[in-house]
């Protein structure tokens, strides 16, 4: 995979991101992956700012040698994900690469040309947070369930819910031959997890949930959409959930992927009290 990252100039921020992402590369061992930066409006042959070199080199990184390039449709041919550090760059990306090999860096990275040394820090900090995040996703994998993921199951529950499974809970699970759970592993972290029961043909999300730091990342629809694959393979006629009236993120993910509402059970959740929505999908 070779990634690309753009910004405006390519003196700022995509060298910075590239710098930092080539050396989570070697870091990770992530064999198979490449790395390179351009501008929208860049001038080829541009040195990154002397702040943005000095911002990186404290954390371990020597982006000196960068030389900007300008945006084409030549680099598109070589590019499998754009990583861009705002909409607009996106944008301007769509013109000549689909939509499935772009996205935005942490929803957006501001331009810190122009600034003082604490504004390139602040930024190059920034970028790094969220290419932790990418790299994860990147080597992301689903897997089933096992003794292995317990721990950071029952860490994503406290994290996401008010009355949390125990561990002895979500480990009781796995003697449970009607539930199929699912784990969104990277290395060793769990990044987020859903559980189903399925009985007589029909299957039941218990939960699914995502650690705080990897949400709107697209796992949970990838963890829905390997319950789902999992449940009509084994034949059964739908798959339902139960969902907060007030989550409304939560049910539009589900809207996009083809639950229809189907009845309110009422007071269903508690701290705070709130009605359940039960949405289904029909897997025949």
């Amino acid at each position: 995979m070779n990634i690309t990252f753009v910004c405006t100039g390519n003196t700022c921020r995509s060298p910075m991101a590239e710098g930092l992402f080539k050396k989570i590369i070697e870091e990770k061992k992530l064999d198979g992956i490449t790395c390179s930066s351009c501008g929208i409006y860049a001038f080829a042959g541009d040195s990154a700012t002397p702040e943005a070199v000095e911002a990186v080199r404290g954390m371990g990184v020597d982006i000196s040698a960068h030389r900007s390039r300008p945006f084409s449709e030549y680099i598109a041919d070589e590019t499998d994900l754009f990583v861009c550090m705002t909409p607009s760059h996106a944008q301007a990306v769509k013109s000549v690469a689909p939509t499935n090999k772009i996205t935005v860096l942490g929803g957006g990275i501001a331009d810190p040309y122009g600034g003082d040394s604490e504004n390139y820090l602040s930024c190059a900090e920034e970028i790094q947070y969220h290419l932790e995040i990418l790299a994860d996703l990147i080597i992301m994998k689903t897997v089933p369930f096992s003794e292995a993921h317990v721990e950071g199951i029952a860490q994503i529950e406290k994290e996401c819910f008010s009355a949390p499974w125990s561990e002895e809970s979500i480990r009781a699970e796995l003697q449970n031959e009607n539930a199929h759970f699912l784990v969104a592993l990277s290395g060793e972290k769990v990044l987020g997890y859903i559980g189903v029961h399925e009985i007589v043909g029909e299957a039941y999300v218990a939960n699914v949930a995502v650690s705080r730091k990897y949400r709107r990342s697209g796992i949970a629809s990838a963890l829905l959409g390997e319950a789902e694959k999992g449940a009509k393979e084994r034949g059964c006629e739908f798959i339902s959930l139960e969902v907060r009236k007030s989550n409304v993120s939560a049910i539009s993910l589900y809207e996009k992927r083809g639950y229809t509402v189907r009845g309110v059970r009422k007071n269903f959740y508690s701290d705070p009290t709130e009605d359940g929505i039960i949405m289904t999908l029909d897997l025949g």
